[in-house]
């Protein structure tokens, strides 16, 4: 296989690698460089700055997932329509430089009251199934915004968005909740956050159960430290609420940051909801997969 450079460009974070054949980080980079920080123009010379060096390998091909391929990134890759597999997806990259330097499109879904997309999950997706041997499974990918992912056969078929991470930082930062919270979230506090699980699921309600992080601080039956493990809790509960889980079910694939992963764990193994947990080299061995459907074809 040709010399891979795999890019995860992000909102927030870039993060590069060089992949050997088997997809596996032969040396890992991370910057505060994303897209959001990245004037107009200005994405080649970051790139070069992230991964110049490693590009200078002979035949060397760079694989870029996540918001680099939004309106807001380096150049807009149209979403690919789900149902999509590995195949489907390698067919509609957009190439930045013809053979070299390439963007893995997103995926738009149907949802039951609109579309539904993602960037950078799908390609994560395609790694976890890769990483466990897996066709058929539910990945759950934790972030700004989660998703729940339900691929069959090896092709994505489906997925569903949630804002969990979007509101936790909302109410963390800007409301009434942020009065009685550390300002620091410190470490996780695991008994607190199961218990803004089991609020999450007694209520029913996001509306209400939120309220329930300042008048527990109030009466003091929960700590300043404690409260935004709390808030955590509560939020991925009505997340993990609204997917009417059952423990029967075959085990959920959870992939993602490992600080993420491990609150996801905490909540689903509170709910006796079995999984497997993967970290961010889901997204190395995605783009790895694609790059051997690209070598594949030619």
């Amino acid at each position: 296989m040709r010399p891979l450079v795999a890019v995860d460009w992000g909102t927030t974070f870039l993060r590069v690698a060089r992949l050997d054949a088997a997809g596996s980080a032969r040396e890992e980079r991370e910057l505060p460089r994303g897209i959001l920080s990245v004037e107009p123009g200005g994405f080649a010379a970051v790139f070069q700055e992230a991964c110049g060096d490693w590009m200078q390998a002979p035949g060397a091909l760079a694989l870029i997932c996540g918001m680099a391929g939004s309106r807001q990134g380096w150049m807009e890759a149209p979403y690919a329509a789900c149902p999509a597999g590995l195949s489907d997806v390698a067919n509609q990259l957009t190439w930045v430089e013809p053979d070299r330097i390439a963007i893995v499109p997103g995926l738009m879904c149907t949802g039951p009251v609109a579309p539904d997309v993602m960037r950078g999950e799908e390609t994560q997706t395609f790694g976890a199934l890769q990483l466990l041997e897996r066709e058929d499974a539910v990945v759950v990918l934790p972030g700004t915004h989660s998703k729940w992912v339900r691929a069959r056969r090896g092709r994505v078929e489906s997925f569903a968005t949630f804002m969990t991470g979007e509101f936790f930082s909302l109410l963390r930062r800007h409301s009434i909740l942020a009065r009685t919270l550390d300002e620091d979230d410190g470490e996780l506090d695991d008994g607190a956050l199961r218990r803004g699980v089991d609020a999450a699921m007694t209520s029913g309600n996001l509306l209400h159960a939120a309220f329930s992080a300042r008048t527990l601080a109030l009466v003091g039956q929960l700590t300043p430290q404690a409260g935004s493990s709390y808030l955590s809790g509560l939020l991925i509960g009505e997340e993990l609420r609204s997917r009417h889980l059952d423990p029967a079910k075959p085990a959920l694939v959870l992939t993602g940051s490992p600080a993420l992963v491990r609150r996801y764990g905490v909540a689903l193994a509170h709910l006796g909801i079995a999984f497997e947990a993967l970290g961010q080299e889901s997204a190395w061995q995605g783009l790895a997969a694609i790059a051997r459907c690209l070598q594949e074809r030619t």
